[in-house]
């Protein structure tokens, strides 16, 4: 059987459907599993050695669907389910199987706060969709993989905090004041993490104490700022791919929500046999609290208080709490 799955970004979605990936490679007698994403997000997936066969998509989709007819596809997988899956499933006409958006259920929560959503991740709601080919989720969690030969920072041998301080939009990331306030009064080694957005910021925080504080935003690739990641003792991190990239990891995670929320069905999902610590820091009772699937640019309500009113001393006690587990 040969199967292809597509799920185009980003990379916090790339990884919350890796445990489709591994289940069906490990549950369907030789299987062959093909993985089209966006060329952007190659290094997401180049390393997982579920995946056979590797397609990217960057500009021409025409180009892109005369490429997977060079194949005999018995089910496409559709993990996306946009209107570019939507013609490459309609070009290829073979039978697919598309996963449960619930959009729905998203538009009502974020936009007038009716929850009608199931209580049912969207890892495993991915897993789910492969469920008419015999396949169940096997516990295990998510996955993510560096390649062999990946330069490996090395930073703090008595351990360290990993601080993810970027995130795809405005309304997913702690103010600025905020994250020095957590900064200052963590009493371990911090290594900020982020790509080259967050430079400036991170170059600033950095400076609070530069002995304990080392800045990596934009100077290290993705696959070497999750090895940082792995070799923390605990990641806090806002709504991004590097949480998730934790949780393959089975780090202790601390998740700051702000726009997006748990309530979304997209918490960290660890391995059922995890031991590792998850603290979910969100401000309870706002009514406008999932406000987007994704994040925005600006507060719709003007106040940003889902951010602006973190408990900052809860999320220090836990960094303290998670230390030595």
């Amino acid at each position: 059987m040969r199967l292809l799955f597509i799920r185009f970004s980003a990379i916090g979605d790339i990884v919350l459907a890796s445990p489709a990936l591994r289940c069906a490679k490990q549950q369907i007698p030789g299987v062959e599993i093909h993985f089209l994403t966006k060329k952007s997000m190659k290094a997401v997936t180049e390393a997982n050695p579920y995946v056979d066969h590797f397609h990217y998509f960057e500009n021409d989709l025409t180009a892109t669907i005369q490429e997977l007819k060079a194949f005999s596809f018995d089910y496409i997988i559709d993990l996306h389910k946009n209107l570019r899956s939507l013609r490459i499933r309609k070009a290829l006409g073979v039978p697919y199987l598309s996963y449960n958006k619930l959009s729905v259920e998203k538009f009502l929560l974020t936009k007038f706060g009716v929850n009608r959503m199931p209580e049912r991740h969207i890892s495993l709601r991915s897993v789910d969709t492969l469920s008419p080919l015999g396949v169940t989720y096997d516990g295990k969690g998510l996955d993510y993989f560096v390649p062999s030969g990946t330069s490996e920072p090395s930073f703090f041998p008595g351990g360290y905090v990993a601080l993810v301080i970027g995130a795809s939009y405005f309304t997913k990331k702690l103010p600025l004041d905020s994250l020095k306030v957590v900064c200052s009064q963590i009493p371990y080694p911090i290594v900020l993490v982020g790509g080259k957005e967050e430079k400036a910021d991170g170059d600033e925080l950095a400076l609070l104490d530069p002995a304990r504080i080392v800045n990596t935003c934009g100077t290290y690739s993705l696959h070497e700022s999750a090895l940082i990641v792995s070799k923390a003792r605990e990641v806090i991190s806002h709504d991004t791919g590097m949480l998730y990239i934790a949780c393959a990891f089975d780090k202790n995670v601390i998740a700051i929500w702000g726009a997006t929320s748990p309530a979304l069905q997209v918490e960290p999902l660890m391995p059922s046999e995890s031991s590792a610590r998850v603290f979910q820091s969100i401000v309870p009772d706002l009514s406008c609290q999932p406000c987007s699937n994704f994040g925005t640019k600006t507060c719709p309500k003007g106040h940003f208080d889902c951010m602006k009113k973190q408990d900052l001393p809860e999320i220090i006690r836990k960094v303290e709490e998670m230390w030595d587990v």
